[in-house]
């Protein structure tokens, strides 16, 4: 697993993913699990890598080509 996930588009997902895990404790009734959707972009985020991203060849990461 190559980090494919650059700091701003990290800060954003565990933005976004923690905003929708909140909407487990707001929401009432079978609606309030769509919440559970924010896992994915808060384990990309933690993590550094998406495999989306690896599919389609992207990458946000800004790596330096010194070596």
């Amino acid at each position: 697993m190559h980090r494919n996930v650059g700091i701003p588009d990290q800060i954003a997902r565990i933005v976004v993913g923690t905003a929708l895990l909140f909407l487990v404790l707001v929401l009432d009734g079978p609606s309030r699990w769509v919440g559970l959707i924010g896992l994915v972009p808060l384990a990309t985020g933690a993590f550094g890598f998406c495999p989306l991203y690896a599919i389609l060849g992207l990458s946000t990461c800004h790596v330096s080509k010194e070596a």
